[in-house]
Formats: C-alpha cells, structure tokens, sequence
C-alpha cells in the first residue's frame, strides 16, 4: 500500500500539540481502503492506534506501531417522517461540523453539544455530553469493523450499553472494533433542553428565544469563554472525568466545603465538579515550565508550547494526588493517554 508513510510527524495531528512521532502511519478515506490496510500483511504484527480528531489523547512518547488516521467523510439524510428526520454521518465527520450542519438544517438534538472537540466516531465512545444533553439521546445505530475478521457490524443503541461517558466500546468492544458510520435521530421540533442555568442566562444576556440556532450559539459563546482554543494554547478540553460519589460522601464533604459543586447523578450518588475540587486544591492558573492548568478553568490542562506528553502526565498525577488528599476523591483523566 503506497500511501503508508514512516517516521509521521503528530504534532498538528494533536490538540496538545506535543512532538512525537510514529513508526507507520496510514490514512483511511472509506470502509474498503480500511479492510485493505486491515488485511494487509504491513500491519500484522504492529500495534494499531485508530487516530480521530486528536482531541482526546495524550502522546507520552514515539508510537511503535501503526496509526490509521480516520478520514471517512459524508452526511446525508436517509430517511424521515413528519417528526424526525434520520442521517447518517461518517466517522470521520468534524464533529461540531455536523452540529452546525444540524442547526442549519432546523434539526433539533446535538445543539447544546456544540463545539465538542474530535470526530462523530469517536461520540459513541465517550457517549459525549455537555449542558443536560447526551449523545446516547440521539444515536440510533453505530456501524463499525470488527478489526479481526474485518467484516462490517452494527449495534443498535440499546446494544451500546451507554453509560455516564461510557459504553460498549470502552470496554467489552476496546481496542477490537473501528467505528466507521453514525446513524442518527433528530428532531424536527425544537427541543429546546435548556435545563442547565447557563444556557438559560445566555439567552437572556443576548436576548434571545430559545430554538436549536439559539440554543447552539449560546453554548459556543460560554464554551469559548471558557475553553482555550487548541490553535492558540495547546490542551484536550476537560482533562478529567467529574467524579461520581455517594451522597453520604457527599454530604460529609459539604459540612468541610459548604461550596462544593455538585449534581444529582442518580438516587444515590452525586455527580462532583472535578474543576471545582482541583481549584480548590490550589492548581488553578499554576504553570511550571511549558505547561500548567489553565487560568480560566481548572479542568483544562494546557501545553504552552515546547510541552511533552510526559510533563503532563506528571502534573495530572499530582492534581489527582492532592485532590485525594484534600477530598478523599479519585478523580481519573478522561484523555486516553498513549
């Protein structure tokens, strides 16, 4: 296959912006060109890494081995009624392109999920969400490749599994399978989910009503003002997962830390700002070298340029530390770290 190259430089193929390089790296454009590196004897005994959107991933070092970088584009709709309209999207689709296709289009479902950083691949994997909406709402169907016997599967959404920022292919699915198509279900109807308060206070600040248009740039507007943008300051978005603790745990916290932050998650267990509790740890704004936490939100750990993988893995290590110590709550990180 001519299209393999060595030695691929990652940077620009990374939100942190870190130098490392890979042995073999391949580009796939469709399902065929991806069962042909698949079977191909190149591959057969080098590990495979399956490159999205590079948002969610943390390079400590070189990779020995492969990386299929996933360029399987298209959006079309492929079916409707007078409520809902079905489409399917490419994996390999940006995904807050096809938030605003969808907004533009009047279809209502993935708007609060705008300006999300990687690809529509890679939205099943987390069950990605954001401002009381997540994708599991509107995913009906995720096509993949089953990377041993290379024929093409399906899981319906139930099959998926879909959990907190989880699913099936976290874990029974990982590391075995190549999501290749999304389909999805949105609606026709504006279903203006603005249950979370900022939103709300956005539109009122901007004086707006609330439908799918509104709702999408009220989110882009306090994303941006509070996320840095990855071509200006080099980070993965929320470097950590909020933590999920029992309410007992939480109550006793709250009696110490009257302002803790949190949100019903189920009857028994709350859901914890992990910003918050690194905030309070003091990490906040901290910099040492070319990396540091971001000053604007805790969450975010940023890459100021001449960062490596290994530098922030260190840092993110003694976040988790001190908030341990300081809390008595495991936060772990959300990026994949490789």
């Amino acid at each position: 296959i001519e299209s393999i190259s060595t030695n691929h430089q990652l940077k620009s193929l990374n939100t942190f912006g870190i130098s490392a390089t890979c042995k073999l790296f391949y580009e796939f454009k469709d399902i065929n060109s991806l069962k042909e590196i698949l079977s191909s004897d190149i591959i057969k005994n080098e590990p495979i890494f399956i490159l999205g959107g590079g948002s969610n991933i943390l390079i400590t070092k070189n990779f020995d081995g492969i990386i299929l970088k996933n360029s399987i584009t298209g959006i079309k709709i492929i079916s409707e009624t007078q409520d809902h309209v079905i489409i399917e999207v490419g994996s390999g689709v940006n995904w807050h392109e096809f938030v605003l296709w969808s907004v533009e289009k009047n279809l209502s479902g993935i708007e609060n999920l705008a300006l999300i950083p990687g690809l529509v691949g890679a939205s099943p994997m987390q069950n990605i969400g954001a401002y009381g909406v997540e994708i599991k709402d509107t995913i009906e169907k995720v096509f993949f490749i089953d990377k041993k016997s290379k024929i093409e599967k399906n899981l319906t959404n139930k099959e998926c599994r879909f959990s907190y920022r989880n699913s099936i292919f976290k874990n029974d699915l990982k590391d075995k399978v190549i999501i290749t198509k999304v389909i999805f279900k949105l609606s026709k109807h504006n279903l203006n989910n603005i249950s979370y308060g900022a939103i709300t206070s956005e539109l009122k600040a901007t004086n707006k009503v609330a439908n799918c248009q509104t709702i999408c740039q009220a989110v882009i507007n306090i994303r941006t003002r509070k996320l840095p943008d990855p071509k200006d300051l080099g980070n993965s978005g929320s470097f950590f997962k909020n933590p999920v603790i029992e309410k007992k745990q939480f109550k006793e916290i709250q009696i110490q830390f009257p302002k803790i932050v949190g949100f019903q998650h189920s009857k028994n267990h709350i859901k914890v700002a992990a910003g918050w509790l690194i905030e309070q740890a003091g990490w906040k704004g901290f910099k040492v070298g070319d990396i540091g936490v971001y000053e604007k939100q805790a969450l975010v750990l940023v890459n100021y340029g001449k960062g490596n993988g290994e530098q922030i893995l260190k840092l993110s290590k003694k976040i988790q530390e001190s908030v341990f110590s300081k809390f008595n709550i495991k936060i772990v990180p959300e990026v994949n770290i490789i």
